[in-house]
């Protein structure tokens, strides 16, 4: 590790299978916790590049409970977290919104961190019971087009920087990883970023692991379409800045998208979006996450019909009726 480190502070890069082994090696408690931190704080300081953010990835990934959902070439929707906006739970709305339009969705998730509820806050006020079990988790996705993946339960890595990610308390380099450690290894992933530094380090990920994807960032910040500003876009096959205008929708108050401040109220705006009894900004917004995934999946229709899919599903009753048997089946 102290070879490491030096070669960290000289701003050398690693390699990905040099980055795979620091995790693996982390993971066997080959490090004390003060040489842990150097290294996520040098991390931090420099930057990763991408096959060292690969390598990473492949460690956690190879310490995780696998689950095998490659038959249903499922999609996640996910953001980075960290932007500090505290907007509700837009991509968890997206996630069925999705599956209620026929695609079949691995929602991977936790608890919130820089916003008042996650994706499993939410989950857990509906009674969901989280699992590892991949019979239950292929059911799911049987009778209603969703799983959801508890992040904790799968990803034996977190345990061992836990301890000192909460000392440090701020953001690193697992903060990068959360996204590309869906144990279901989705075949499609829509992912949205703070900034654009970002977007063209997930962008440049995705690409090396061979995934379809969107990558979208709008440009105030937020790690998902906000429609409070022009946002852009970054896919295998383009690369393009849109106006919310463009495609119909009025811009958002910033104000419009607050995600409450209990998780009872995020809750409710939850349900409210997916009864369609939510503010037109909220449902707008989810509509248009929901859109730009599905054209992830559909890559040959324009935008402009994956938003009326997307709003048929939710206009309709189906995303809703989605939410109700994922329920029904994952209740405690």
């Amino acid at each position: 590790m102290k070879a490491i480190l030096t070669r960290l502070f000289n701003h050398e890069e690693l390699t990905g299978e040099e980055t795979r082994q620091l995790l693996l090696n982390i993971t066997r408690e080959m490090y004390p916790e003060a040489q842990i931190a150097a290294l996520l704080t040098a991390f931090q300081m420099r930057g990763i590049t991408v096959d060292e953010l690969i390598g990473f990835r492949q460690a956690y990934m190879e310490t995780a409970i696998p689950v095998d959902l490659s038959p249903y070439r499922v999609i996640d929707i996910v953001g980075t977290g960290g932007d500090g906006k505290n907007t509700f739970n837009i991509s968890t709305c997206a996630c069925f919104v999705v599956a209620g339009a026929g695609y079949p969705v691995a929602k991977h998730g936790n608890v919130g961190a820089t916003s008042v509820s996650g994706a499993s806050n939410v989950m857990e006020l509906h009674g969901v019971r989280f699992t590892t079990d991949a019979d239950r988790l292929r059911r799911c996705l049987d009778t209603c087009g969703i799983a959801y993946l508890h992040a904790p339960l799968f990803n034996a890595a977190m345990k061992f920087v836990a301890p000192v990610r909460k000392q440090l308390g701020v953001r690193t380099l697992f903060n990068l990883l959360g996204p590309l450690v869906n144990p279901a290894r989705p075949a499609y992933q829509l992912l949205g970023v703070a900034d654009l530094a970002q977007m063209r380090l997930y962008t440049n990920v995705f690409h090396k692991m061979g995934i379809d994807f969107a990558v979208v960032n709008s440009l105030d910040s937020y790690d998902e379409i906000s429609l409070t500003n022009e946002f852009k876009v970054m896919t295998r096959r383009y690369e393009r800045i849109y106006r919310p205008a463009q495609l119909g929708f009025d811009n958002v108050n910033p104000a419009e998208l607050f995600g409450g401040s209990t998780k009872e109220e995020a809750a409710r705006i939850f349900d409210n979006v997916l009864e369609n009894r939510a503010t037109p900004a909220q449902t707008q917004c989810v509509l248009i996450n929901a859109a730009f995934a599905i054209q992830t999946v559909e890559a040959d229709k324009e935008i402009e019909e994956c938003i009326d899919i997307a709003r048929q599903s939710l206009e309709s009753g189906r995303a809703l009726e989605t939410l109700r048997k994922f329920v029904s089946i994952a209740h405690y």
